[in-house]
């Protein structure tokens, strides 16, 4: 599990031209699941959330106080794109968890931190739905948090990532194959001899 944490002076998620929810003074958190969290990383990042110390306290110390000690609200947004992983310059979101466990995921983080802090303080934007967040970044300060569990190196993939990876390969590799038979080369005096361009695949490979 992933987060951005922006302490902001307001922020606010509008859909379809209608504001649907804003806090003022706070925190906004941008919330990426992956397919591999449970409700051990769930707790984990919703402790870190509310006693993530950023702001000041009465005499003007700077990281002293967490948003509950200073009673500020907080404004989840799901953010599946935090799961992206690059495939040369395109994003790839194999390690995000699917939308409709990921919805009730979501919908369980929020349960939880309304739990621990208080439910009117906890706002959030439309699960699904294309959002514009406008944030108001206080200072700037940004904290991107990562629960233990998502640590996940890129190589070290899911047998189900393998196995969908296999799969893109074969796909791929059958017209290549077909491509090289086509571009056997052949004598330079051979009037139907080709350059080669027409079975070139290299237009296939990422950027």
């Amino acid at each position: 599990m992933k987060a951005i944490v922006q302490r902001v002076a307001q922020a606010s998620v509008t859909v379809g031209g209608e504001q649907i929810s804003s806090i003022g003074r706070g925190l906004c958190v941008l919330l990426g699941i992956s397919l591999e969290d449970t409700q051990r990383e769930l707790e984990h990042m919703v402790r870190k959330i509310l006693n993530l110390r950023v702001f000041e306290d009465e005499s003007g110390k700077h990281w002293s106080k967490s948003v509950m000690d200073k009673q500020y609200e907080v404004l989840c947004v799901s953010q599946f794109t935090l799961q992206c992983i690059l495939k040369g310059n395109k994003p790839d979101y194999h390690m995000a968890m699917p939308t409709e466990q990921a919805e009730l995921f979501y919908n369980n983080f929020l349960e939880q931190l309304r739990k621990a802090y208080k439910p009117e303080l906890i706002k959030d934007g439309k699960f699904g739905a294309y959002m514009q967040v406008h944030i108001q970044n206080d200072g700037p300060v940004t904290i991107e948090l990562e629960s233990p569990a998502a640590t996940v190196d890129p190589k070290q993939l899911t047998k189900l990532e393998k196995q969908q990876q296999r799969k893109e390969k074969t796909r791929t590799k059958m017209p290549s194959e077909s491509s090289r038979e086509r571009n056997v080369p052949r004598n330079k005096d051979d009037p139907s001899a080709s350059s080669g361009a027409e079975g070139d695949v290299s237009s296939e490979r990422e950027p």
